[in-house]
């Protein structure tokens, strides 16, 4: 690393950037522009190359958008366009690259490598990620060439996202050929303590190869993922020299030296991959580039080491992925059914720090079994944050339905079916307000709760976008207590945080009535569906536990409630992502089934 002084570089020093921006799933000519916008601000900090992140101009992940060959077609139109207008920097733009033959056509995860208005290479991906939320095997056929860039003498390699995830790689084929800098181009979506990870891999690798590392990560919400940036460099001994700041746009810059790598390379004796197990890999290709020094070096800051505590990142990425999936759907506003319980309150707050309290409706639903101090507390919640409250009491429509079904259920004892008409027409007047006025209604329901089935199809599931649906009750309660803190001023009254969670659908109802202590519920959850334990070993880990663990009953009466409610997740809405296995893409289990684990 060096730091200029504004003179002219030597060989042997380049100036590095990555392009940290927010790209969406389709607009291809936006996406262009963003990056045409983006390598102009690069240049005007004297970068010598400028790296974008994965399949930059369709946006990530554009899922069977690419199974359409006019947009194919407008995608490698618009990569034309860019590589038109870029000059002597040297730009590395992911986009979908197909090739046809007697045998049909193939796509390819790629990267272009642009310089003087041209195309001069093209990347394709060859480690496939083919799990969790990824499915590029579906789309995608693995690549065959590594392509080393000689840029002023110093060789750059260029791969894309998955391929550092494998302990062999095309890095390491690069690094074979003489590769001095990786460049990674990445869309790794968030999920809590992910970037811990990240950090390893990519530090890892350097070390091992004694290269640096240039990483280039996206930030946004799209559907349920959200991508939070944490673009980073790291240097040949290991060390991480810069990141960018996460969930926002932002140009990481920083100046390369690689002149002390031959002796670095020498004394470093651990990497030793034979040449049989690179060929399997793919073949290196070499291309010289002629990029004259820019004539405008800008003195840079120090490079700085941005990190989000783990509260803080979870909450960043609710509201990234709430104001994303409004922008991006065309929405402006949104409607909220606040209870005065916490899910609608955190889910509320969320949506007035992401859009702006006046951008947000909270109607408040009462009904024959709602206590006074729900009411009250969500006056007071709405009050502190600035959201206007509507008053819409459901009696009237509870009765005439209750009128309506009083000879079909004569002679039958009330139960499930009259509590789940007050959350039935709940969802109805919610989804009136929405379509009356062109909002969207944004479900309070959260991860414990869709995990378990406690949640009323047409009723509290009624809605477009479930903030909140991975989120665990446990964790709401922390969020409460953080938003609190964070401020400005505690939005979420005291009152909401300590009462005893009720969906008050008839007297004196509280949740631990009919589900254990939420810590009990969250904990198996987790164990069941991010951890995939069966359930005996679920039950062996409570009872080896020191303070009060499930008895196996309970065990096995959620891990059952988990798996029978598969049909109402199918029908939730989608929601942001931010654990390691979430409801929806990430996990895909039949509705129909016979299995009993």
């Amino acid at each position: 690393m060096t730091s200029d002084n504004g003179s002219s570089f030597s060989d042997g020093t380049l100036r590095v950037a990555a392009a940290q921006i927010n790209t969406t799933v389709g607009d291809i000519d936006g996406n262009a522009r963003l990056v045409e916008e983006w390598i102009a601000q690069a240049e005007n900090q004297g970068a010598d190359l400028v790296a974008f992140p994965e399949l930059t101009i369709t946006g990530y992940p554009p899922e069977d958008l690419v199974l359409y060959e006019n947009f194919i077609s407008a995608n490698k139109a618009a990569l034309s366009r860019i590589a038109s207008s870029v000059g002597n920097i040297v730009a590395f733009v992911g986009f979908v690259d197909s090739e046809t033959d007697d045998t049909g056509t193939r796509l390819f995860n790629a990267a272009a490598v642009l310089h003087n208005r041209k195309i001069v290479t093209v990347y394709r991906k060859i480690h496939l990620p083919n799990y969790g939320v990824f499915d590029e095997r579906r789309y995608f056929t693995v690549g065959s060439e590594c392509p080393i860039i000689s840029i002023r003498g110093v060789k750059v390699g260029v791969n894309i996202c998955e391929d550092i995830w494998e302990p062999i790689g095309p890095s390491e084929v690069q690094r074979a050929s003489g590769a001095e800098i990786i460049v990674n181009l990445n869309s790794s979506p968030y999920e809590s303590g992910k970037q811990g990870h990240r950090v390893d891999i990519v530090t890892e690798l350097s070390r091992r190869n004694r290269v640096y590392t240039l990483y280039a990560n996206q930030i946004g919400g799209q559907d349920e993922l959200v991508f939070d940036g944490g673009s980073m460099l790291a240097g040949p001994d290991g060390d991480l020299l810069g990141t960018a700041p996460r969930f926002e746009e932002s140009l990481l810059v920083a100046d390369i030296d690689v002149k002390s790598l031959d002796r670095s390379r020498l004394q470093h004796q651990s990497f030793a991959v034979p040449q049989s197990d690179l060929d399997l890999i793919g073949q290196p290709s070499s291309f010289e580039i002629d990029v004259a020094p820019p004539s405008n070096h800008p003195k840079l800051p120090e490079l700085s080491i941005h990190r989000l505590e783990r509260l803080e990142a979870v909450y960043r990425a609710l509201i990234v992925g709430t104001h994303d999936y409004l922008e991006k759907t065309g929405f402006e506003k949104v409607a909220i059914a606040v209870s005065g319980g916490i899910d609608s309150a955190i889910v509320t707050a969320i949506a007035a720090d992401a859009i702006g309290a006046e951008n947000v409706i909270g109607v408040a639903l009462p009904s024959r079994y709602s206590s006074e101090g729900s009411i009250t507390d969500a006056e007071d919640l709405c009050s502190r944050l600035g959201v206007d409250l509507w008053e819409i009491p459901i009696e009237p429509g509870h009765s005439a339905f209750e009128g309506m079904l009083k000879d079909v259920f004569e002679g039958t004892q009330p139960g499930l079916s009259e509590e789940n008409i007050q959350a039935r027409v709940r969802g109805n007047i919610m989804m009136s307000i929405a379509n009356k006025f062109g909002w969207l209604v944004l479900t309070t329901g959260n991860k414990s709760e869709m995990a378990t089935g406690y949640a009323t199809l047409y009723g509290d599931m009624a809605g477009a976008f479930a903030v909140i649906k991975d989120v665990p009750k446990t964790l709401v309660y922390e969020l409460c207590h953080h938003r609190n803190r964070r401020g400005p001023g505690s939005p979420i009254p005291n009152a909401i945080i300590g009462k005893p969670p009720s969906a008050e659908l008839r007297p004196d109802q509280l949740d631990e009535d009919s589900l254990p202590p939420y810590d009990q519920l969250d904990r198996i959850i987790h164990q069941y569906i991010e951890e995939r334990m069966s359930p005996e070993v679920i039950v062996r880990q409570e009872q080896a536990r020191s303070d009060k663990g499930a008895s196996e009953a309970v065990v096995r009466r959620i891990i059952r409630l988990i798996d029978i409610n598969e049909y109402k997740r199918r029908q939730s809405p989608p929601g942001v992502k931010i654990t390691g296995l979430a409801f929806g893409k990430d996990r895909r289990f039949p509705i129909a089934s016979g299995w009993r684990g």
